[in-house]
């Protein structure tokens, strides 16, 4: 009796692996090769098919590369390509909001994702505040997000919050340091900020680049 209990447990056993195997074998043929600060530089994401093949696994899974990289492409589609119509778009919001909470309760420690979902609630109308204040405080972005921060902070009610407009200044010299590449997104963020974004580039950029700050002033 034991020893066909042991056999059972054993076979099992082997079951559990293989599926396992073959599982984490197809998740990487189809995780897409898109990260979320991917979305924030300008890559093109992936093609729906391959989409639509990733979306199937990562409904029941648990590894966190494919659930990021997933809601990552799923939310650069709805960004980049959204629907024509409002409806559809408020659906497919929602949905890729769905898609990035998922990847972020088994992986939470993904700022530019933190970010992501502050981007799609920001175009829902929805409060993004904490949601970028965890971009923040989740660890380091590379210069392009961190340039995406600074629009989502200074268009939004982000730009209210003490503790974000201290966090965002960093963001703000970040972009500075590379002046000359940055320059223009600096100035269409400051044009299309609310007056407390416009009060935070100001205010950093007085101190940080002064002559920047005349050239902001001018608009």
């Amino acid at each position: 009796m034991n020893m066909i209990l042991l056999r059972v447990i054993g076979i099992s056993t082997a079951i559990v692996l293989a599926l396992h195997a073959g599982m984490s074998f197809y998740a990487d043929l189809v995780r897409p090769n898109f990260r979320a600060s991917d979305l924030f530089s300008g890559e093109i994401p992936p093609d729906k098919a391959k989409l639509a093949a990733a979306g199937g696994l990562a409904s029941f899974s648990w590894d966190g590369d494919l659930l990021a990289n997933y809601a990552a492409a799923t939310a650069s589609d709805v960004l980049h390509r959204p629907a024509a119509d409002a409806p559809g778009r408020a659906s497919e919001n929602k949905a890729a909001q769905a898609a990035v909470v998922a990847a972020l309760k088994v992986s939470p420690i993904r700022p530019a994702l933190w970010l992501t979902l502050g981007t799609l609630q920001a175009q829902a109308g929805e409060a993004a505040t904490p949601a970028v204040k965890m971009s923040y405080l989740t660890g380091a972005v590379p210069i392009d997000v961190a340039m995406s921060r600074v629009r989502t902070v200074t268009s939004g009610a982000a730009a209210s919050d003490e503790e974000i407009r201290l966090l965002a200044q960093s963001d703000i010299r970040s972009a500075l340091a590379n002046r000359s590449r940055y320059e223009p997104l600096l100035v269409s963020a400051y044009v299309q900020a609310t007056p407390q974004g416009k009060s935070l580039l100001l205010e950093t950029t007085k101190v940080s680049d002064p002559k920047f700050n005349e050239i902001l002033r001018r608009y």
